[in-house]
């Protein structure tokens, strides 16, 4: 349930009604709104007596929660959460469409100055790149790990980029959290609990991508874990479900933007290299993504994919990522956004 304080509430009040929540058991997670203020009430409610909650001082109403995905719904925040990255802050889920990209994979310190020099001077506002790749095959690249982060806090240092890059195990969370700005957890984690869990109590936004057979529910259930643990910045990340179809990777479902604003205030990224598997493909579906209102693109862009670690195949060129973004830019105009 979640307990919606009066216009005006002091910090007294909404501490005494939390101290009211705890009493009864429940988890208090207090979100603060431009008008008023909202306690959301997480456990057992059983033995919850409303009344005594509802008669404490500026409570204004107490109100059930029906989503089964409590902290992540439309019901908690109605206002859209935007969720500052990097060393300059860039508010994913504002009026300005936040544009990710980067090799797959951290390969050399050439590679990854050139390609973060390229897409910074095009209007990046952050670069992805993986340290540790879980790959299908025990044989393929696995990435460059510690030394793989560490080109990547370079990157950082010199073009002001948030680093954005991936985390497949629950004891790396700590190393990535030491050197990126935001913690991915990719589509073969997505129901991984005990690292959803290890991320929600780490201290950077978290992008979560939906997994390749999730439904809507799960995806933003598996969120609901990570806010739980006590990080409320998560970025959804939609990057293609799994279908019949052979003549993309995967199928890219550009209506879930529409569908996830009916249910979340969470921010929501489109990935449309992982969506389609062909760079061909991938700036038509991110110009399709940012029309339909997503709040940012990661995409897969690397200096000569023909010779990619991984992924080559659905990684753009620099020369192509400057060109798309000066499309992009015409397509986020014409739907009262910026890129």
């Amino acid at each position: 349930m979640i307990v919606v304080m009066k216009p005006g509430a002091a910090p007294e009040d909404i501490e005494h009604v939390v101290e009211l929540v705890n009493e009864f058991g429940l988890k208090d997670h207090v979100i603060y709104g431009t008008d008023r203020t909202v306690i959301a009430c997480i456990g057992d409610k059983r033995a919850v007596e409303k009344d005594a909650i509802e008669n404490a001082p500026m409570v204004e109403k107490v109100v059930p929660i029906l989503a089964p995905y409590k902290m992540a719904s439309l019901e908690v925040r109605k206002e859209k959460t935007q969720i500052p990255i990097g060393p300059e802050a860039f508010p994913v889920g504002g009026t300005r469409v936040g544009i990710i990209a980067g090799p797959c994979a951290v390969e050399s310190s050439e590679q990854i100055m050139q390609t973060a020099r390229a897409v910074k001077a095009a209007g990046a506002i952050g670069f992805r790149g993986g340290a540790f790749k879980p790959r299908t095959s025990p044989y393929a690249f696995q990435g460059m790990g510690r030394e793989g982060l560490e080109l990547l806090a370079a990157a950082r240092d010199e073009t002001g980029l948030a680093i954005v890059t991936e985390v497949i195990g629950t004891e790396q969370v700590a190393l990535c959290d030491e050197f990126a700005d935001v913690l991915q957890i990719g589509a073969r984690n997505m129901q991984h609990y005990p690292l959803l869990e290890a991320v929600g109590k780490a201290a950077k936004p978290v992008l979560l991508k939906r997994g390749m057979s999730a439904s809507l529910d799960e995806f933003l259930l598996a969120a609901e874990y990570i806010i739980n643990a006590g990080n409320p910045n998560v970025i959804l990340c939609e990057r293609g479900i799994r279908t019949f179809e052979t003549y993309v990777r995967n199928t890219l479902p550009l209506a879930i933007i529409p569908a996830l604003r009916e249910r979340t205030h969470l921010p929501v990224v489109i990935d449309p290299s992982h969506g389609t598997g062909h760079a061909g493909m991938v700036p038509a579906m991110a110009l399709a993504a940012v029309a339909a209102g997503a709040d940012g693109i990661i995409l897969e862009c690397h200096p000569d994919p023909e010779r990619a670690a991984s992924d080559g195949a659905q990684s753009i060129t620099p020369t192509r990522f400057e060109q798309l973004m000066a499309r992009l830019k015409r397509v986020a105009q014409a739907v009262d956004r910026d890129v």
